[in-house]
């Protein structure tokens, strides 16, 4: 009975308390990561990984698991994000690492970077995916 308050709890947190009943295949691609969220979360983590969470989804899923994403932080969730969200990064980081071919080559605020990069590598990346 406790796992199954904290299942449907979880879903709620994520917004899907009235998707339970579903198998993955009637979720959507937005639907089904943020269940992933919610899987995640079950074990009460200190921080997530995210790797490319929206790289696969449209744009309207995507601000779906977005949302999810920025109500963690806004919980005090810490979270190493990968990505090429860049408006989300700016908005909701707290530091911002720039790596190209495995080294870091920049690091510090998101808005300060991405508003007046310095790093010639960085400015080209930026036009690219802004």
């Amino acid at each position: 009975a406790l796992a199954h308050e904290q299942a449907t709890e979880l879903l709620r947190k994520v917004g899907l308390a009235e998707r339970a009943h579903h198998y993955p295949s009637q979720l959507s691609g937005g639907q089904q990561q943020r269940v992933a969220i919610a899987r995640a979360l079950a074990v009460r983590p200190r921080l997530m990984l995210f790797d490319e969470p929206t790289s696969a989804l449209d744009p309207e899923l995507r601000q779906e698991v977005l949302r999810v994403m920025q109500a963690l932080a806004e919980e005090g969730m810490t979270m190493v994000v990968v990505t090429h969200e860049i408006a989300f990064a700016r908005q909701v980081g707290t530091r911002l690492i720039f790596m190209e071919h495995g080294h870091i080559t920049v690091d510090g605020p998101p808005v300060e970077l991405t508003n007046n990069p310095t790093n010639p590598r960085l400015r080209e990346f930026l036009q690219h995916v802004e």
